[in-house]
């Protein structure tokens, strides 16, 4: 079976990855962090979120770091937004991108947002309106596609019912999320099949938690079916608050380590990016999560 021949590497840990952390870090070392990674050959960010300081104190800082960014014209910045007052704000800091986020499990939509997921596509329909207005791309996040803390597993019928509304409000990409990280590679597989009756191949990502040890295998199931575009988080930062025991994201650096050995293209610097594992995990005063930070930084030592 043919596989891509290049990958597109989304590193979200500027802001999913950090979100949770409780301790605060500094603007100025989310910055630096960004910086490593676009340095590292990282050309889509996920940069802060404009959500209330009140739910998520860790991203009241989000227009000072999108100031602080020095940009790139190769970089594609994004930016996570929870309604049109968050789009409001991040508007004046120019954003490449917005996300927007619901959920195929109608629990975890009403404990995550607070409303139902037809209630979430009502509330984002002009959200996606006005950010396409002012010529910026919408992807849309959408969680616990696989597995969800309240209900169990979930149906890929599910992921398909609202694949297709975010299809009808014009969101132009979708990122199949197991959020806690329960998916196994023919699960992720159905889930990206049902996604893609609604988004053209290019326009599907996956997000894939590691709590089971699952992540990298279903980084190469999704490859199978043609996807080419994943999130990542540097040093395998983040979790979810919402699912108990949820991981953070896969490393970047284990994915580009696999797909280094599979010869196919990221255009991604494994060194940069142990770096800037490195360097966030010293900010955060522990070690890398990644396996393949821990034995490049032990190597080095060595």
């Amino acid at each position: 079976m043919a596989l891509p021949n290049r990958v597109t590497l989304c590193d979200v840990g500027p802001r999913d990855g950090l979100q949770n952390e409780k301790q605060v870090v500094a603007a100025a070392d989310k910055v630096e962090l960004i910086h490593r990674l676009q340095a590292a050959g990282i050309r889509r960010l996920e940069a802060t979120s404009f959500v209330s300081p009140k739910w998520v104190p860790q991203m009241g800082d989000n227009a000072e770091v999108m100031a602080g960014i020095q940009r790139r014209s190769d970089v594609a910045y994004a930016v996570l937004v929870p309604n049109a007052k968050g789009l409001e704000a991040a508007l004046p800091t120019r954003p490449d991108e917005i996300v927007v986020f619901t959920a195929a499990s109608e629990a975890f939509a009403q404990k995550n947002i607070n409303c139902s997921i037809a209630e979430s596509i009502e509330r984002f329909a002009p959200v996606v309106a006005q950010a396409k207005a002012a010529g910026i791309k919408v992807r849309a996040a959408l969680s616990c596609a696989i597995g969800c803390p309240y209900e169990g597993d979930i149906h890929p019928d599910k992921v398909d019912a609202v694949a297709a509304q975010l299809a009808a409000i014009g969101v132009d990409h979708i990122g199949v999320s197991d959020t806690i990280g329960v998916g196994t590679p023919r699960r992720i597989q159905q889930a990206l099949e049902r996604a893609l009756k609604h988004f053209p191949l290019h326009e599907v990502s996956g997000h894939y938690h590691d709590t089971y040890g699952q992540a990298l295998a279903n980084v190469y199931a999704s490859l199978e079916v043609g996807v080419s575009t994943f999130d990542a988080s540097v040093g395998g930062l983040g979790g979810c608050p919402y699912a108990k025991g949820a991981t953070g994201n896969v490393a970047t650096e284990d994915v580009v380590f696999m797909l280094n050995g599979l010869g196919i293209e990221t255009g991604v610097d494994l060194d940069g990016l142990v770096d800037a594992a490195a360097f966030i995990s010293g900010v955060l005063g522990r070690p890398p999560v990644s396996r393949v930070a821990r034995a490049v930084l032990a190597k080095r030592q060595a």
